[in-house]
């Protein structure tokens, strides 16, 4: 039995981590430290056997000290970020906040726990994105763990500015850390700001589908699920102070994943009729096609054209495969979002 630190852990992907963590390692105990902004969600983690969450900020770096020692913690698994590019866009300050400075508190702790005190082995896992390398052309290789850093948001940039504070650790004082960059995830629990959820419910509601520029930016989805077994991986069996690249191998444009949202509710609506009765506003309850939404918008500012992942090394290291297509990872997302409509009701 371990303790694990878990930060960010009732956000969308580490709620999902600690859900998968205390499956597939129930002896293990979970300590979940979250600021509970607007994309935390206590309910996803609270009272669950095995966790305990502290609401509070990475910032406070005697907080993170004093859990560390508390709770013997040996392994922190670092998801607590802002993560939205549009609002890195309209306000940048919160992510050199909470990225930048937020990353570096941690790190300190960590520092100050595990190297100057009692040298326990640790791991201090960083959680960050496909997004710090830029954007690549339709021809271009896939981003892989030697592609130089080309971040153009000030998420991108606040992203890979802890990037590289987390490495700095390692290299200049021992720090045990690992790093993951993965691409954009989708799956339960996720805030429907992020183009999968908000599409879904747009659709329910009737909604216009707003579709930035010509709408083939491509992106590579991964199943959040999948993301959590790499983590899994990198701290089991990757090399201290290594990246590693962790994709879902489903290279998509952005219109392409509209329409199988489209599709998907409507085929939902035909074999559920009850649903009709539930969203009455939506287009498939008339029998209309949910495309008939989708409206095209001014392209958002700076908006990379294509993210790929090339996860040899994760393969070949870790042993690490994404185990869902993109079909069956959307239509298991949109059951979900289907049968807890309390849940996202309170967020949309």
């Amino acid at each position: 039995m371990s303790n694990m630190l878990v930060t960010g852990g009732a956000g969308f992907i580490g709620t999902n981590f600690v859900h998968y963590w205390r499956r597939e390692h129930p002896e293990d105990r979970i300590i979940v430290l979250d600021a509970l902004t607007y994309a935390g969600v206590a309910e996803n983690v609270e009272g669950r056997e095995g966790v305990e969450l502290v609401r509070g900020d990475i910032g406070d770096t005697p907080l993170v000290e004093e859990l560390l020692r508390k709770h013997d913690i040996a392994t922190l698994v670092h998801f607590a970020a802002e993560s939205h590019v549009d609002r890195s866009i309209s306000g940048p300050d919160a992510f050199l906040s909470t990225n930048i400075i937020g990353t570096h508190s941690l790190l300190k702790a960590a520092r100050s726990v595990f190297l100057e005190g009692d040298g326990r082995p640790h791991r201090f896992h960083h959680v960050s994105t496909d997004e710090v390398f830029g954007s690549l052309e339709p021809d271009d290789p896939a981003f892989a763990e030697t592609t130089p850093y080309s971040p153009n948001s000030p998420y991108a940039a606040s992203k890979a500015a802890s990037d590289h504070i987390v490495r700095a650790y390692h290299h200049t004082y021992g720090l045990e850390v690992t790093t993951s960059n993965c691409s954009n995830n989708y799956g339960p629990y996720q805030f429907p700001e992020k183009l999968i959820p908000l599409f879904l419910l747009n659709c329910l509601s009737g909604k216009p589908l707003p579709i930035y520029g010509d709408g083939m930016n491509v992106r590579d989805w991964l199943h959040v699920e999948d993301h959590c077994r790499g983590i899994e991986a990198v701290l089991g069996k990757g090399s201290i102070g290594e990246s590693y690249c962790i994709g879902g191998g489903e290279e998509l444009p952005n219109v392409d994943v509209i329409d199988r949202i489209c599709r998907s509710v409507d085929a939902a609506f035909e074999e559920n009729p009850a649903l009709a009765e539930r969203y009455p506003d939506a287009p498939a309850s008339r029998g209309v096609p949910s495309e008939t939404l989708k409206t095209y918008v001014t392209d958002r500012a700076g908006h990379d054209r294509r993210y790929a992942i090339d996860e040899t090394k994760a393969r070949e290291e870790l042993g690490y495969k994404p185990l869902r297509d993109f079909d069956t990872g959307l239509e298991q997302t949109l059951s979900w979002y289907l049968s807890n409509e309390d849940w996202w009701r309170k967020l949309a």
